[in-house]
C-alpha cells in the first residue's frame, strides 16, 4: 500500500529551493509523480504530487525534515498526507448568495456529491443561521485586510482539515499565496461563459451587450481573475424582452446545477490539468 503526499513551498523567490527539496524527498525515497512552480512578484510557489511504499516512508522524519528546509529558506513548507479511500472533506466560501450553497447540501444529501462539508468560511454573517441549519461550523472573516483574512481562513481550513475549496459566490478575490496552498483544489463558479465577462457584474455586462446567449463557468481558480483551467459550463439563450432580474434569476439556476456538476466531476478523480486547461483521464 502507498502513501501520497502533496507538498507546498510558499515564500519569497531565491535559488536553490526545488533541489534542496526535491534532494531531501529522493533520500527519503519518494516518488515525485508531479511538479509545478511559479514565480509571481517575487514570490515563490511550488506543489509537489509525492508517493512512498508503506514500509519506505517515516512520516515523522519527512515532517521534522522539510520543517528544517523551510526554517533555513524562511519559507512556508507544508506537507499534506492523503488517504484515497477516505472520504474527501471540502470548505464551503460563501458572501451573502444562498442558491449555490442550497444547492451543495442538496447534493450531499441525495448522494450526489460524495463527499462531507466540515466548515463553512464567509466575509459577512449573514448565511451563519443556514450553515448552523446543517449543522456546519461558521466562521465569519472578516474581509477589510486581505492578509490578515486570508491568514485567518488559512488556519480554519487547516484545522477542519479541507482537502479541497468551493467558492459558492464567495465574491473576493483569492492571492496567489493562497491559491497555491490549494493549486487545483479550489472550484469557482462564474456568472459567465469566460474568458467573456470576468469579474462581478457579468449578467449585467451580458445584458448591457445584448448578448443572446448567457452562461456560466465552473473553473479552478488561478492566480489571474476568473482565468482557471475550466471544468464545466452550460448556457441558455436570453428570450425576447427578459429584463436584467430574470436573466439573473435563470443564471443563478444554472450556477447551481453547474458548480455541482464540475465538484461530482472534480471528486472522480478523473480530471487533470495540462497546460492551464482540464482533461478527464
Amino acid at each position: 500500500m502507498n502513501l501520497y503526499a502533496t507538498i507546498t513551498v510558499i515564500g519569497r523567490d531565491q535559488s536553490g529551493v526545488i533541489a534542496r527539496v526535491t534532494s531531501f524527498l529522493f533520500v527519503q525515497k519518494a516518488n515525485i509523480e508531479g511538479l509545478e512552480e511559479k514565480v509571481t512578484r517575487g514570490q515563490f510557489g511550488m506543489t509537489i504530487q509525492a508517493s512512498w511504499s508503506a514500509n519506505e516512508c517515516s512520516v515523522p522524519a519527512i515532517r521534522a525534515g522539510l520543517s528544517d528546509i523551510g526554517r533555513a529558506l524562511g519559507m512556508e513548507i507544508k506537507i499534506r498526507f492523503i488517504e484515497p479511500s477516505r472520504r474527501q472533506r471540502f470548505a464551503i466560501m460563501v458572501t451573502r448568495e444562498t442558491h449555490c450553497f442550497d444547492a451543495i447540501m442538496a447534493g450531499v444529501r441525495n448522494g450526489q456529491i460524495k463527499a462531507d462539508p466540515c466548515v463553512v468560511i464567509a466575509n459577512h454573517p449573514d448565511l451563519e443561521p443556514l450553515a448552523r441549519k446543517h449543522k456546519l461550523p461558521f466562521v465569519h472573516v472578516p474581509w477589510t485586510d486581505r492578509v490578515k483574512a486570508e491568514k485567518r481562513a488559512l488556519h480554519v481550513l487547516e484545522k477542519h482539515e479541507a482537502d479541497f475549496v468551493v467558492l459558492a459566490r464567495f465574491m473576493k478575490i483569492l492571492s496567489p499565496t493562497f491559491v497555491w496552498r490549494y493549486k487545483n483544489k479550489i472550484i469557482n463558479i462564474h456568472p459567465s461563459l469566460l474568458p467573456s465577462f470576468p469579474g462581478p457584474s457579468a449578467y449585467r455586462q451580458a445584458y448591457e451587450h445584448g448578448v443572446k446567449i448567457v452562461g456560466v463557468t465552473s473553473h479552478f481558480v488561478s492566480m489571474a481573475l476568473d482565468e482557471g483551467p475550466i471544468i464545466a459550463q452550460a448556457s441558455f439563450e436570453v428570450r425576447s424582452g427578459m429584463d436584467i432580474k430574470e436573466i439573473i434569476t435563470a443564471g443563478q439556476r444554472l450556477e447551481s446545477k453547474v458548480l455541482v456538476k464540475a465538484i461530482k466531476l472534480y471528486l472522480t478523480k478523473r480530471l487533470d490539468v495540462y497546460w492551464g486547461t482540464v482533461k478527464e483521464v
